[in-house]
């Protein structure tokens, strides 16, 4: 159980479930207005800590710089929301529906009122309506101060993925034209008139007889062939660009108003 001690350490510090899971920051303490002892811790919770949730701190503990109480982070954030009014207490209705959300008995929790369980949970003498608390910080009747409060609204970022880029290399085939010279041989009939520098030459066959005679021709033609070669390297990278993002929400504040009644007898003259 938590004692009036340790109030300081719980306020504005996190708030963690059995299974060691954070679920927000302890914002205020509901005391029993019987025994004065701390009975509900107020949890803030949500992305920016827009939502509160009560749970209760009979079975709960301090470890280190945060308080540990035995709910799931669940239960927790779908406590039933509640009003608190003007004067801190949490109505008798919101009590017993919240007694029935966190699975405590409220008959046997007003049976045993007066008392300390074993659990260590200590009960009022003055039945259920009687545990009403009021938040931490507030003054008690009779304290010629009064304290002003206001919600300040805290914005915070959250690194969330939103979307992928990848890299894939995939096989296309296009058509590539290119122009190269060919060369090829033909044939050309060349006819040398008889002098007398070939005449030993052409006289020295036969009379007149037939013959073949027979030339090859060669050509050129394109061949293809392909090679593959690197031509560039192509990596991902990351780069961080900062934009501003405006985010609006609600707070609540206090006010206090000076009331004064001026009261005159019968003759006319303020009481003073």
């Amino acid at each position: 159980m938590i004692t009036r001690d340790q109030i300081s350490t719980v306020l504005e510090h996190p708030v963690y479930d059995a299974h060691g899971n954070k679920i927000g920051e302890a914002k205020h303490v509901f005391f029993d207005d019987a025994t004065g002892e701390p009975e509900w811790v107020s949890v803030q919770t949500g992305l920016f800590g827009t939502s509160e949730s009560f749970v209760p701190i009979h079975d709960g503990a301090v470890v280190e710089d945060h308080l540990e109480v035995p709910f799931a982070k669940d239960t927790v954030k779908d406590a039933p929301n509640v009003d608190v009014d003007a004067g801190g207490h949490l109505s008798v209705e919101e009590e017993h529906r919240l007694y029935e959300h966190y699975g405590i008995d409220w008959d046997t929790a007003w049976q045993q009122a007066s008392q300390r369980d074993q659990s260590g949970w200590a009960h009022t003498g003055t039945g259920t309506a009687g545990r009403t608390g009021m938040a931490a910080g507030r003054e008690p009747a009779g304290d010629e101060a009064m304290t002003r409060s206001e919600e300040q609204m805290h914005v915070g970022v959250e690194r969330r993925e939103t979307g992928r880029a990848r890299l894939r290399k995939y096989v296309v085939t296009e058509e590539v034209q290119k122009t190269v010279p060919v060369r090829h041989e033909e044939v050309r009939v060349e006819r040398e008139p008889i002098t007398d520098a070939n005449r030993d030459a052409a006289m020295s066959g036969v009379d007149i007889t037939e013959a073949e005679h027979e030339v090859i021709l060669h050509a050129e033609r394109p061949v293809v062939e392909t090679e593959a070669v690197p031509v560039e390297r192509v990596r991902l990278e990351t780069e961080e660009r900062t934009d501003e993002a405006t985010v609006r929400g609600e707070v609540r504040k206090e006010r206090i108003e000076t009331d004064v009644s001026d009261e005159t007898d019968d003759t006319g003259q303020s009481d003073r």
